[in-house]
């Protein structure tokens, strides 16, 4: 039971350089990221808590744990969908993050763990 929760959930990020909010020449550099949670399951879930682990590289990683996301802990119905949008400051123009969050099924109260895929954080100028 508990693998088919879990493959059950599936994440998406999409991540976006912003100008507006870095300096370069004072090596800051501040991303976003946008997180899709589809719950492609028959029950509902929800989202308790958060790990991420933010890879600086020279800098090394940082552990981000807390509750929920974005100041809640959504109930992600069977369909449906939930999304949001957060950021992360960086000292060099690259950077990684991935994690994990801990849901539980409403039906069964059955907690359980759902990877979130590495994405990497590029100032767009080093794709050029």
């Amino acid at each position: 039971m508990r693998n088919k929760i879990i493959s059950t959930v599936k994440i998406h990020v999409d991540t976006w350089f912003r100008s507006d909010l870095s300096n370069p020449e004072q090596s800051q550099y501040f991303f976003n990221y946008r997180i899709f949670i589809e719950n492609k399951g028959s029950e509902s879930v929800q989202l308790l808590h958060r790990h991420w682990m933010v890879e600086h590289l020279i800098y090394g990683t940082q552990n981000v744990d807390g509750p929920g996301v974005v100041g809640e802990q959504p109930i992600i119905a069977a369909g449906e969908r939930f999304e949001y949008v957060s950021g992360c400051e960086f000292w060099l123009p690259l950077g990684r993050m991935s994690g994990f969050y801990t849901f539980q099924n409403m039906e069964s109260e059955q907690l359980f763990s759902v990877p979130i895929p590495l994405f990497t954080l590029e100032f767009p100028p080093l794709l050029s």
